[in-house]
């Protein structure tokens, strides 16, 4: 008798309604395939709070059905999040030669061991319990990027990772539009496909264009050249090499991501450069200013990264100086915007000319516009397609371009992060939810900082903290001295005495009406003392600091 075949399952435990920490779930029987493991970075009302990765306790919960993880490129928001998983799954890691290369330094920064990393080349097939994945190349913002195609008992599934079309890549390797194709002709289950430039009509323009750009901004400069661009970009990073032994300059590296991607990229091949083009960035000094371009990190005006100390006129290697070009090749990522706006503020103080807007050219998407969208659901012809990667906006008009293309809308599935959706040959739904969500990565701390804590911080950068002492005798039930008020945020103290008097005049009535009502234990006259200052407070100032009452027992 036949094995009854069971139903396949994709659970997204990241990038869904986000943007980043990307990570899906593919699962038939106890076999569980993992496809990437990202990051995202903190948002505003994350204060402290260094990186944010995805809930795993469902594949803590499956850890011994865990197959292998397969990686679409090697971008952080895709494999940002291993250093910390991979101490808690000892499983093979497959990827692209580069995005191995580029995760291996991050697990050796974190002290996690590396043997477990796989390096495949476009089109090898690899074996994970009951699938077999494939490689499929993609243009994207980085080299090596990867589609899969993953083979299951119930039928293929495509996951397009992060993708666009370029006609002309740098590198003159193009999208494997064949392999699209022939997946299409042989019938596919499911399609996952990014979803971050659905609102955007067109084509995504060609990342050769923005050499035109760097072509035309390097002729016409005088004086020292600064492009800031993101690390991992290595394909713009080849370009501004080119530019510059072609208008005969230096090119110096600044950054620690920056110098990490690119001594990568030079010994992997990914970057080529001839010897003596890049020198030490303390060698700049020893070269006429017009023979000198660096390459920096801060397109996004992090706070301590290379461009924006720069711009604060604090960094220990560079200065801005008048006549000073500098590109900003990126675009702000969604909330960045007002930290870019002031890095350039400060450049342009400084006497700088910044390049930098979407009308300069000097900057193209490395996601797939509408236009090429429809190409890629017309290649391929899934049975049932899940958006992925973007904002639920994002999600919705990408559905609605699949309804555009001819797909029926029961066939489409707009999901969340955590949805698990059931697939058979011929019917698909979501049924039911796994536990998913964000860890925030504090220092060392992993998952040890939640709501609760976060609270307080939003609470203690609005309103400050009053911390209030005092001393009491356990036995006869006084107040034996205090109560002290320390205010840290709150009021300057020496300016606010008549305040902190009278807070102290509550504070002690409070106490005392404790003591008349027999109320004996310090955490119930904590308490009170924190409701009663917290409302004279709020009365006399309008602001909710936190309140610390410390009973000192003699």
């Amino acid at each position: 008798m036949a094995k009854e075949l069971q139903k396949l399952q994709i659970i997204p435990l990241g990038g869904l309604g986000e943007i980043g920490k990307n990570m899906t779930v593919i699962r038939y029987g106890d076999d569980i395939l993992l496809i990437d493991a990202g990051l995202m970075f903190p948002d505003e009302d994350m204060p402290g709070i260094d990186l944010v990765i995805p809930d795993i306790s469902y594949l803590v919960e499956n850890k011994d059905k865990i197959k292998a993880i397969v990686l679409t490129h090697g971008h952080e928001d895709h494999i940002g999040a291993l250093p910390y998983i991979l101490r808690q799954f000892d499983v093979p890691v497959y990827g692209a030669r580069l995005t191995l290369g580029i995760l291996e330094g991050r697990l050796r920064e974190n002290n996690v061991d590396s043997s477990n990393l796989h390096p495949i080349s476009h089109g090898d097939i690899i074996t994970a319990g009951c699938f077999s994945v494939g490689f499929i190349r993609v243009n994207h913002s980085i080299p090596d990027a990867c589609a899969l195609s993953i083979k299951t008992p119930l039928g293929m599934i495509v996951h397009t990772g992060d993708f666009k079309f370029d006609y002309t890549p740098v590198d003159g390797k193009m999208t494997d539009f064949r392999a699209f194709s022939d997946l299409g002709n042989r019938g596919v289950l499911v399609m996952m496909a990014d979803s971050t430039n659905a609102e955007r009509e067109g084509h995504t323009p060609s990342e050769k264009t923005v050499g035109v750009a760097f072509d035309r901004t390097f002729r016409a400069a005088r004086d020292r050249i600064i492009v800031a661009t993101f690390s991992s970009n290595v394909l713009r990073i080849q370009q501004v090499m080119d530019y510059a032994l072609k208008y005969h300059r230096h090119v110096a590296i600044l950054g620690r991501s920056m110098i990490n991607v690119v001594s990568i990229a030079l010994k992997l091949g990914y970057l080529k450069a001839p010897e003596g083009l890049i020198i030490d960035i303390d060698e700049i000094k020893n070269h006429p200013a017009n023979q000198v371009v660096i390459i920096t990190t801060g397109s996004q005006g992090e706070p301590m990264s290379a461009l924006t100390r720069m711009a604060m006129s604090d960094h220990r290697k560079v200065d801005i100086v008048p006549g000073d070009t500098i590109i900003i090749s990126a675009t702000p990522i969604p909330g960045n915007e007002k930290l870019v706006g002031r890095t350039i503020d400060n450049l342009l103080k400084l006497g700088a000319n910044v390049i930098y807007g979407r009308d300069q050219g000097i900057h193209v998407s490395g996601h797939a516009s509408r236009e090429e969208l429809k190409l890629m659901h017309n290649l391929v012809r899934p049975k049932f397609f899940i958006p992925v990667h973007g904002e639920y906006r994002h999600l919705v008009k990408h559905a609605q371009l699949a309804r555009e293309v001819g797909m029926d809308k029961d066939h489409i599935f707009i999901a969340e992060n955590g949805s698990i959706l059931e697939f058979t040959r011929d019917k698909g739904a979501i049924v039911g939810k796994v536990q998913s969500g964000k860890v925030l990565i504090d220092g060392l701390g992993v998952g040890d900082v939640g709501n609760i804590v976060l609270r307080d911080r939003r609470q203690l950068s609005q309103d400050g903290i009053i911390i209030v002492v005092m001393t009491m005798d356990k036995q006869n039930f006084r107040l034996v001295s205090g109560p002290d008020l320390v205010s840290r945020g709150f009021v300057y103290v020496r300016e606010s005495e008549e305040l902190m008097n009278a807070a102290k005049e509550r504070v002690t009535d409070t106490v005392n009406k404790c003591m008349e009502n027999k109320v004996t234990e310090w955490s119930a006259i904590k308490t009170s003392v924190r409701e009663s200052l917290g409302r004279f407070l709020y009365e006399q100032t309008k602001r909710r600091p936190m309140i610390l009452p410390i009973i000192m027992e003699l």
